[in-house]
């Protein structure tokens, strides 16, 4: 298995941010990463309009943890490209017996968030047809979360009125 232990023991340091406890360790497709007690990550940047769908974490969170570490620690290095980045994440998941389609959907997630943000965004292009195929297959899945929104706005404004 490429996780030594996928087991991820953290400590919440604020509002969705964690700590890693003890080291986690992966080496698979020419990737090697330990990474180390005191790594910071917030597991998966998931919109909140679909955590019902797609939680922050579940049997993919030392995949998410590997992924937010490539992102900071390797990419800037330019040992690794961005769209190999999110491609050792959806490999990463698939050893950790997340099943096909959720672990597609997070890869076209994370290659959209890839498209809005400037240190990701080269090369996006290679990737455009498969997230583009995905995305329109997983749209039955997302239009409930148009119906959360103005739930969640209302709620956001309450919390900021009501301290």
């Amino acid at each position: 298995m490429p996780f030594a232990d996928p087991h991820v023991s953290v400590t919440q340091t604020e509002d969705g941010r964690w700590k890693l406890d003890r080291p986690l360790t992966y080496s698979d497709d020419g990737v090697t990463a330990v990474i180390e007690p005191g790594y910071v990550t917030d597991f998966a940047t998931v919109p909140r309009i679909i955590w019902w769908l797609v939680p922050t974490y579940g049997n993919y969170t030392a995949a998410t943890v590997l992924h937010d570490w490539m992102i900071t620690d390797l990419l800037p290095t330019g040992q690794i490209t961005s769209q190999r980045v999110d491609r050792v994440f959806r490999e990463a998941m698939k050893a950790l017996g997340v099943s096909m389609p959720r672990r597609w959907l997070m890869w076209a997630g994370v290659r959209w968030g890839a498209l809005f943000n400037p240190d990701r965004r080269a090369g996006w292009h290679k990737t455009a047809p498969g997230v583009l195929l995905i995305s329109a297959l997983a749209l039955p899945f997302l239009l409930p979360a148009l119906f959360v929104v103005p739930s969640l706005l209302i709620f956001a404004l309450l919390e900021r009125l009501f301290k």
